[in-house]
């Protein structure tokens, strides 16, 4: 998560913390030697091998959410000064860590982990609450429509101020890419966040998401009546389409250039401070001149893989 620039599921869901932590299916479950997706200089991305590199991976988290934006951190939180929640034992973790200048005469050296994401796949998901995105969205609806489809859900994307650059961004999305890719993945979801927790202070990119970008009726997801903002607050001939642009944080700009789409209603996340709305990106969707940059989905991700990213 970045000022303004955010992939994140909302609140989490209500099963204890404990009782997520030695599944199988997640991440406190199977450590194995680490999988590095890709290199830029001194940074890598790689999926987190253990326990201790997830805490380091929440120390993050709640530095960027709870002290330098707008969430509000509960006693738990406050105490361990990490970003927490119930799901954290069934992702996996996608960390970019700091690895250092090799040359500079340490004996030893700890990484540093400056960017985070974390990735949950359907299979897992399906054994526990379902995805965490369902809290704001009727995901559920949309995976029963689509029994050939498999889902990965995205979220608590952050990076470390001085990282927060293109060359981490795009090593973040090439260990997505290389994720999806390697499980065979047909669709990514997940919750792009605004700023505040006032859309009516985001009424034309929210509009101009709703007239130019609202999924077609069969990824359409909507959010839950109780929850639901409507986004469209200005007509479509009076969005200021530039305007538009230049006010959407960047993240949601890149996935729209890449082909994503959005859902039908923004969210208010208060925990957050953000509003929220629904990004869906199938695999098929995705313009086929990216695949230069990423690699064919069908195809095996490599470890030295050309690291290229829309974001920019």
């Amino acid at each position: 998560m970045f000022p303004g620039l955010t992939f994140k599921p909302s609140q989490a869901g209500a099963l204890p913390l404990l009782g997520r932590r030695l599944f199988a299916g997640g991440a406190f479950g199977r450590f194995q030697s680490p999988k590095v997706y890709g290199r830029i200089g001194p940074l890598e991305v790689r999926l987190a091998s253990k326990r201790a590199e997830i805490r380091r991976a929440q120390r993050l988290r709640y530095k960027v959410f709870y002290e330098e934006m707008s969430a509000t951190p509960g006693a738990l939180a406050i105490l361990s000064r990490r970003d927490e929640d119930a799901y954290d034992g069934i992702f996996d973790h996608l960390l970019v860590l700091d690895r250092g200048d090799p040359n500079d005469g340490r004996r030893w050296r700890r990484s540093k982990v400056v960017g985070t994401y974390r990735v949950l796949r359907q299979e897992i998901a399906s054994l526990y609450d379902g995805f965490y995105t369902q809290d704001e969205y009727d995901v559920a609806s949309l995976i029963r429509s689509k029994p050939d489809y498999t889902f990965i859900e995205l979220g608590r994307s952050c990076v470390l101020k001085p990282y927060r650059n293109k060359r981490t961004l795009e090593l973040l999305w090439q260990g997505v890419w290389s994720y999806v890719r390697e499980h065979g993945a047909d669709v990514m979801l997940g919750c792009a966040s605004f700023p505040g927790t006032d859309p009516k202070a985001h009424a034309l990119a929210l509009s101009f998401l709703h007239h130019n970008a609202l999924a077609p009726e069969e990824w359409r997801v909507r959010a839950h009546a109780h929850r639901h903002v409507d986004m469209n607050m200005i007509p479509r001939e009076k969005v200021d389409i530039r305007a538009a642009l230049k006010a959407l944080p960047p993240l949601i700009k890149g996935y729209l250039r890449v082909g994503a789409y959005v859902g039908d209603g923004a969210v208010i996340d208060h925990q957050f401070g953000t509003t929220d709305v629904f990004v869906i990106m199938p695999v098929e969707a995705i313009k086929t001149r990216y695949f230069a940059h990423f690699g064919a989905p069908d195809a095996l991700p490599s470890e030295m893989a050309p690291v290229y990213a829309p974001l920019s």
